[in-house]
């Protein structure tokens, strides 16, 4: 899947688009996700799912509710536009999405358990598509879209998120 261009998303989204590396097929890299991700947080201790590296920050926890949440998000926009529907869908306000998901009361290993069925319900989605659907465009939050651009998002997102588990979360465990 080739990947796409500025005038396929809106200029916020580049920062998750060019996270995906571009030498490897997308697919590929978000097939590896669930064991990329339970890799990092394995043996972390039931203590540290609760951290949070600064007031008002989220927790562990909520930091892969949120990860959840989005691609859920985001899948149902790709799956929306995949499949020719023209009407907008709303955007998310993830602060108050993170309130309401009780992640925070969820153990990681459950919240990874759940990352893996969705990343590969939607990889076997995101595969069947063709070249004419992954150019379809929708808009969401107010921004046009294709199919190709919120896939990549859900990628880099992702892995922006294990980035800041790494550097923000993970590296005080080790000290």
């Amino acid at each position: 899947m080739r990947r796409p261009g500025p005038g396929e998303h809106a200029d916020y989204y580049a920062m998750y688009i060019n996270r995906v590396p571009a030498d490897r097929p997308l697919i590929d890299v978000m097939r590896e996700a669930p064991d990329a991700l339970e890799s990092l947080l394995a043996g972390l201790p039931a203590e540290r799912e609760t951290f949070a590296y600064a007031p008002g920050k989220w927790t562990c926890r909520e930091v892969l509710g949120h990860v959840i949440d989005a691609e859920r998000l985001f899948s149902y926009r790709v799956l929306h536009i995949a499949r020719g529907d023209l009407a907008e869908l709303p955007g998310m306000d993830q602060d108050e999405w993170a309130a309401a998901s009780n992640a925070g009361q969820r153990p990681v290993a459950d919240l990874l358990r759940e990352f893996r069925g969705l990343r590969e319900a939607n990889t076997a989605l995101f595969s069947s598509f063709d070249e004419e659907t992954l150019s379809r465009r929708g808009t969401a939050s107010g921004f046009e879209f294709t199919v190709r651009a919120l896939i990549h998002i859900i990628a880099g997102h992702e892995l922006h998120h294990r980035d800041v588990l790494r550097t923000r979360y993970l590296k005080e465990s080790a000290a």
